[in-house]
């Protein structure tokens, strides 16, 4: 069966985001008033698995062997049926 996964990794909470506080001094440089800024990355995977439930557990291996490091990242993961 063919499968589509959406995984979302981001930085745990206390996790300093460099990347997120330069967005948040570019956008106050151009005039918006942000507080808070947090990156994440979204990978879109499309796979083959026996069942929604091998999907679903291929996916989260795929995140703990390569996608998040969980020191310091968590991850959401959402797998849907292919057409």
């Amino acid at each position: 069966m063919k499968f589509k996964a959406r995984a979302e990794v981001k930085l745990k909470p206390g996790f300093f985001d460099p990347e997120g506080e330069a967005t948040k001094g570019a956008l106050n440089d151009l005039g918006y008033r942000v507080h808070i800024v947090r990156v994440s990355k979204v990978y879109y995977i499309d796979f083959e698995a026996p069942s929604l439930d091998d999907a679903k557990r291929l996916v989260d291996e795929m995140c703990r062997r390569l996608l998040a490091n969980p020191t310091k990242d968590v991850y959401e993961v959402e797998v849907q049926p292919s057409d």
